[in-house]
């Protein structure tokens, strides 16, 4: 039995199992590596205003010459900007040079406060981040909703919501986030937030799929002993895992070869699986993506070194 191709969010839209995660992308880079994924087979970017790229994305799909409707896109409303949801989707939509989004995402569940020292990651005096602690999250989704109801984003979800911050959120939501992305790996699998999601109708999506650099998922005797058995590499297993558990995957590179081989996906064994799920348990726990902000956001489950995202 194939793999799905694409999964249903709760709009009823179809949205591709894979896509081009596009953090970290250098100007110069990610305009070639968005144009050859689409040309490629790919039909599903995801983007972010913080990630400074955007137009260089717009760029990248006119380039490819696939057409907008054919195209999944996503973008993010970044921390600082959430007192004007409207106002920082405008800005994304003007630097992919597009008229709609597929799906747009709040960030990270923490507002900002821009002081003067930066406009997307403003600091304190003493250098902690300046974070809104009485800032409202509801009132974030709030416009997130409105915007949805324009027209002008097909979807709405979060990212970076742990069930607490899910949970303060649905005390007064009318419409359900449709995607919750979050970092997903067997070193990370989040089982408790998969099935909360799950009952909600929210899908999940995972970024850092592959760990970050230096990361040591994809040389685990594990992965590399279930790659071996499969007659594929660690990295398709681990792209894998995530589709054959029911997210959505955004594996990120810049080099051709890689974002063709990011898009193979196989079934993979429910005892091999079983295996990839126990990892975390069996003392392989690490979270490899955390803000400055990340205490803030009640990880629990923190476990690995800071990295500002």
């Amino acid at each position: 039995m194939a793999p799905p191709t694409h999964f249903t969010l709760n709009t009823g839209a179809k949205i591709p199992v894979v896509g081009l995660g596009t953090w970290q992308s250098k100007p110069g880079e990610v305009r070639n590596a968005v144009a050859f994924a689409l040309k490629d087979g790919y039909r599903h970017i995801d983007a972010a205003l913080v990630y400074g790229n955007e137009h260089e994305v717009g760029q990248g799909i006119k380039d490819s010459g696939v057409p907008r409707g054919e195209i999944f896109l996503t973008s993010k409303v970044w921390n600082t900007h959430q007192p004007n949801v409207k106002e920082a989707l405008q800005k994304s939509l003007d630097a992919l040079d597009v008229d709609y989004l597929d799906l747009y995402l709040v960030h990270w569940p923490v507002r900002l406060v821009p002081n003067g020292t930066s406009e997307l990651f403003p600091v304190n005096p003493d250098g902690t981040r300046a974070v809104d602690r009485s800032w409202d999250q509801s009132e974030t989704w709030r416009q997130m909703e409105e915007i949805y109801k324009s027209g002008k984003v097909k979807a709405i979800g979060v990212a970076n919501f742990s069930i607490p911050y899910l949970e303060e959120l649905r005390k007064k939501w009318t419409i359900v986030p449709a995607v919750n992305q979050v970092e997903l790996h067997p070193f990370l699998p989040q089982h408790e937030l998969r099935e909360y999601c799950k009952e909600l109708g929210i899908l999940l999506e995972a970024y850092s799929p592959l760990g970050s650099t230096g990361a040591p998922l994809m040389t685990g005797p594990d992965i590399q002993q279930i790659a071996k058995k499969n007659g594929v590499s660690g990295v398709t297993i681990l792209i894998s895992y995530h589709v054959n558990k029911g997210v959505v995957v955004l594996p990120k590179s810049v080099t051709e070869k890689r974002i063709s081989a990011n898009k193979e996906v196989i079934e993979i064994p429910k005892e091999d699986l079983a295996v990839l799920d126990s990892l975390a348990a069996n003392g392989k726990a690490k979270r490899l993506n955390t803000p400055l902000w990340g205490f803030d956001l009640g990880f629990a489950d923190w476990y690995g070194p800071v990295k500002s995202q």
